[in-house]
């Protein structure tokens, strides 16, 4: 991290509890401007919970979470305006057209008629909509589905953006498309990329902060990764995995009689 840069996403002493049980315990982590971070963990691991989070779905319990400066609790409207989230399974008004559809996104999200009209034509061509703008949602594959929910996260030109599992449904080639769409995406923004395909993940960032039983239990760049799996003889995905399982406990010693 650089010091001199402040965090477009800063994430500090994060702890979220579901009555007796700890989803999230004291996690911390920062993203800067231009940073595509990589999110994994196993199911159950804090991963969804912590997502919630930080699109101000749940308040943490303790610790503090900022979006562009913006205090999640403090400023919870301005923080919002600062993302764009992506869920895993986005909700969208099947029955509207695609253009009405973002279009709508961008009135809820206050933009002007004439930055609304700059806004639709940057997303639709970036998130390559032009084929399915007169169809209705419902009509659309899965993959022109997550580009809709990628366009109407990304229509008001948010700082921050967070996405959870993005290429869920997508073919090898829109996988492809989609990495170098973040990758032009990263300048000037902060993403938190979350995914369960280590290789998806490990291929589209830089960095990668992996969690386990709702603590961190990795966070350093993918080279470093590859280094230590390549010294060891193992793939980088196998590096990877080996961080999410839980060490073995060891067998108690025998006592002498």
């Amino acid at each position: 991290m650089n010091d001199s840069v402040r965090p477009l996403l800063d994430i500090r002493g994060v702890t979220k509890r579901y009555g007796a049980t700890v989803a999230v315990e004291r996690v911390s982590f920062a993203l800067e401007p231009g940073e595509i971070v990589g999110f994994v963990g196993p199911n159950g691991a804090g991963k969804s919970t912590l997502l919630k989070l930080v699109s101000t779905f749940l308040v943490p319990d303790e610790g503090s979470i900022e979006l562009a400066g913006h205090d999640v609790v403090k400023e919870p409207l301005a923080a919002r305006a600062s993302l764009g989230y992506l869920a895993e399974h986005n909700a969208l008004y099947d029955g509207m057209r695609v253009l009405r559809y973002l279009e709508f996104v961008g009135r809820a999200r206050g933009l002007a008629r004439a930055q609304l009209a700059e806004r639709l034509a940057w997303t639709i061509g970036a998130c390559a909509l032009e084929a399915v703008t007169k169809k209705r949602v419902q009509e659309c594959s899965k993959g022109y589905r997550q580009r809709i929910g990628l366009a109407a996260a990304l229509i008001h030109d948010p700082p921050v953006i967070a996405l959870d599992e993005p290429t869920h449904g997508l073919d090898p080639l829109q996988m492809a498309a989609f990495r170098d769409f973040l990758r032009s995406l990263a300048p000037g923004r902060a993403i938190l990329f979350s995914s369960h395909i280590v290789g998806e993940v490990c291929d589209t960032c830089e960095r990668v902060v992996a969690i386990h039983k709702g603590k961190l239990v990795a966070d350093e760049p993918v080279s470093a990764l590859s280094k230590r799996a390549t010294a060891a003889g193992r793939t980088l995905d196998q590096e990877l995995v080996r961080l999410l399982e839980p060490a073995p406990t060891p067998a108690p010693k025998e006592t002498a009689r």
